[in-house]
């Protein structure tokens, strides 16, 4: 079960989620949404603690977490 989701159409590949995840399990994605920018993704869904930092941080609100 995923435990973040990302509005990759929303998603701006701004980075701020990457700096806060205490994991380090969200990196920038090497495709290209249909807005032109690389949006963020989680690497590693087993790894994710649900703890929101990366939601939080978000200035566009596309991250969705799941506990």
């Amino acid at each position: 079960m995923k435990k973040v989701v990302f509005d990759t159409e929303r998603c701006k590949g701004c980075k701020l989620c990457t700096t806060v995840c205490p994991k380090g399990i969200i990196k920038i994605a090497d495709e290209i949404n249909s807005h032109g920018y690389k949006p963020a993704e989680v690497i590693d869904q087993d790894a994710c603690i649900s703890c929101g930092q990366c939601a939080q941080m978000c200035p566009d609100v596309v991250i969705s977490l799941y506990k």
